[in-house]
């Protein structure tokens, strides 16, 4: 199999997409899949996410405006076959620089060029920011597919219609046409709420197949585990939160082979 490239993203915070793209990431990792998780997010909450620090310099902010090799930047993890592009805060600054660029959509596209070619890796997620600016176009420019992330609350799907629209224009600006929704993975999910229930029941029903089978449940663990620099799967193995993940990582495996 090609190396695929997955952005996982919402232009929302606080939906779980962070979270999903650690987790999924450590997940297929344990599967055997070699992984790179690229921090694209200035908040660099996936690099800490899987026990990294956020240190000054490592971020891609340079290789973005085509200084030096995006393979330099890879850091391994304490997780057998996961590697990740780290992520700090100046990385805000690439949103305006990328902007002023020639190509301002490809920044992304020429850096993960190598790394694709090195052949190194099975699956590329990259974790956008929680916004439709510049870096996030630029991720979707670069990917093979989106995994949108949708909180199981009553505006989910605005969040669709909003991505469906961007990739939309990408399209007809021939930036990636071929760009789509590879899945879409419902988060937050309180299985004792009706509001839950329903908007999974709603998302489905609009979104049909797109949607996986798996939902991420609320769970204390999942919260918790950031904190200690650890995907679910390794801070807690036997969570719900935990299982969920390796569920999900099944689906997506099986996507990605299909």
């Amino acid at each position: 199999m090609p190396t695929k490239v997955i952005a996982v993203a919402n232009q929302k915070g606080g939906v779980g997409k962070t979270t999903t793209a650690v987790n999924l990431a450590a997940c297929l990792a344990a599967m055997g899949q070699r992984v790179l998780l690229f921090d694209l997010d200035p908040q660099a909450n996936a690099t800490s996410g899987v026990g990294l620090e956020k240190i000054e310099g490592a971020s891609a902010y340079r290789v973005l405006l085509g200084e030096g090799s995006l393979l330099d930047k890879i850091k391994p993890t304490a997780y057998e076959r996961l590697e990740v592009v780290p992520s700090e805060v100046d990385l805000c600054a690439a949103d305006l620089e990328l902007a002023r660029t020639e190509n301002h959509l490809l920044g992304v596209t020429k850096a993960l060029k190598p790394v694709v070619d090195s052949g190194r890796f099975d699956v590329i997620l990259l974790d956008c920011p929680p916004s439709l600016g510049i870096l996030s176009l630029n991720a979707f420019v670069a990917s093979d597919g989106l995994l949108v992330t949708l909180q199981c609350e009553y505006y989910a799907l605005e969040g669709i219609s909003m991505m469906t629209r961007v990739l939309g224009q990408l399209g007809a600006a021939g930036a990636n046409p071929g760009l789509q929704i590879f899945g879409v993975v419902m988060t937050m999910f309180d299985g004792r709420t009706k509001l839950s229930n329903e908007v999974v029941g709603e998302v489905r029903n609009q979104l049909g197949a797109k949607v996986f089978e798996t939902v991420i449940p609320r769970s204390t663990k999942l919260a918790e585990a950031p904190s200690f620099g650890q995907p679910i799967i390794h801070y807690d193995k036997y969570s719900s939160g935990s299982a969920a993940y390796e569920l999900l990582a099944q689906e997506v495996l099986a996507r990605l082979n299909s």
